[in-house]
């Protein structure tokens, strides 16, 4: 009822005074230039925590059956074949990884000396049983978790024999004293085992590639978030409370593209992994609010509804906006009725209000195609306070994009699972404004946005 009583008093207003009609040049848009817009590098820290079960689980998959032979008896004078007797337990004891091999051992050994020309060799084979204590120290070098074990101790379990005139003889007596014809072989074994197991640097890899693959964040304005990794860190690996713990951090870009998907950019050829002893804990990144035009109109539309401008008998009311891109500048055309019948221009530079987050005229003027022709035949409308009237209705808020674009990030930032076993959670802070620039169909407010990433990577 209200808009319908502002319509007629403006209709019984314009009936009143003389009515202008008045056609005006349009300024056509034109193509916008490329956006290029300075980026800065963002953080992210990866702490990673590898259980000792699922390093027990890898290394037992690993290991099975005949898991070392050695047929060649020159060089060390030894040949062996060492079979996994059953499942291999890991637990951590005073920082060193301790593991314990049930192993089954066949051991070929060449005695004896060669002296006045002759050669006095004997060979002896000896059949072990037992379970085998070892300690591992842990670091990591170059993408993998090294460790470096030594034999703590064997526990036979059945007493080790030695062939002779084909019958077992027992001789534990003999063997312990001589445990280092094979003891490291079996360090070197498992280290070995350890170290294909523990190196993650394909997996790594694996997730930076995901991590750079563009992102939609919105389908409606064609927003694209794109992840380029720049440099990997690595702090010394832990082994506490049953866990192998470090943390690995990404220097990378986070850009914001509108239109078409881009193309990744990583290349894991290029990635070096760099020791560190701390690291950031924090991301920075720059997001672009994107609002079409024919949105924006739409809104501005709306704030134009049921508005009287004028002075005096003199007046129009706004039916319609409609906004495009030229030449850097934003045209904004005002439909009206009244005094002045006709499609009038403005154009100006849109400035952004950081406190109430909308986008507002503060230079706006009529454009050249619209001001030599008022100036002849409307130059009443030029007057400031009805132009400083219009300026306060051309305003745009951009919250409901920054709601949207938050709301998707969130999505990522929330259990968010982008290949198996890993898992991204963070939090945003504060939302703060850059700069505003123009497109061929878009209004383009770029933020900055700070805030904590955790990637979790389990069962590596």
């Amino acid at each position: 009822m209200k808009h319908l009583i502002i319509l007629i008093s403006s209709v019984i207003l314009f009936s009143c005074s003389t009515v202008q009609k008045i056609e005006l040049m349009k300024p056509e848009p034109d193509e916008a230039s490329p956006i290029n817009y300075p980026v800065t590098s963002s953080y992210i820290s990866f702490p990673i925590q590898l259980s000792l079960k699922d390093i027990e689980t890898q290394t037992n998959k690993a290991l099975n059956g005949l898991i070392y032979e050695d047929n060649i008896l020159e060089g060390d004078n030894t040949e062996m074949k060492i079979w996994k007797n059953g499942p291999i337990h890991i637990s951590e004891t005073d920082g060193k990884l301790k593991t314990i091999v049930p192993l089954k051992i066949w051991a070929k050994v060449k005695y004896g000396t060669a002296a006045f020309g002759l050669n006095l060799y004997d060979t002896r084979e000896f059949n072990l049983n037992g379970n085998v204590t070892l300690l591992s120290d842990v670091k990591m070098t170059n993408w993998k978790v090294i460790t470096t074990t030594e034999l703590e101790n064997i526990d036979w379990v059945d007493s080790p024999t030695v062939g002779i005139g084909g019958k077992e003889i027992k001789i534990t007596y003999l063997i312990n004293p001589t445990i280092r014809i094979f003891e490291s072989k079996i360090e070197k074994m498992i280290d070995n085992s350890m170290n294909k197991t523990l190196d993650f640097k394909s997996n790594i890899l694996e997730m930076m590639q995901k991590a750079s693959e563009p992102v939609e964040m919105s389908a409606t304005y064609q927003t694209w978030l794109k992840v380029t990794p720049q440099e990997l860190y690595a702090t010394e690996a832990k082994l506490e409370k049953n866990n192998i713990n470090m943390n690995v951090g990404l220097k990378c870009l986070m850009e914001s593209y509108i239109g078409q998907k881009p193309k990744p950019a990583f290349n894991k050829d290029k990635i070096a992994l760099k020791p560190i002893a701390n690291l950031p804990d924090r991301v920075i990144a720059n997001i672009a609010a994107v609002s079409t035009y024919q949105d924006a109109s739409r809104v501005m539309t709306n704030n134009f509804k049921g508005q009287v401008f004028g002075s005096g008998k003199k007046k129009v009311t706004i039916q319609n906006v409609e906004i495009w891109h030229k030449r850097g500048k934003m045209v904004i055309a005002l439909d009206m009725i009244g005094s002045l019948n006709g499609r009038i221009y403005l154009s100006g530079f849109p400035q952004y209000n950081t406190e109430k987050k909308e986008l507002f005229f503060d230079d706006l003027d009529y454009a050249l195609e619209t001001k030599s022709k008022l100036m002849k035949s409307a130059n009443w409308l030029f007057q400031g306070l009805i132009l400083n009237m219009i300026r306060e209705k051309c305003r745009y808020s951009i919250q409901p994009n920054l709601d949207e674009g938050k709301k998707n990030i969130l999505h990522y930032l929330n259990n968010y699972s982008p290949m198996q076993g890993v898992f991204v959670n963070g939090k945003l802070n504060d939302i703060t404004f850059d700069k505003v620039q123009l497109t061929n169909n878009s209004i383009v407010a770029f933020l900055n946005i700070t805030g904590n990433v955790k990637v979790n990577v389990n069962g590596m």
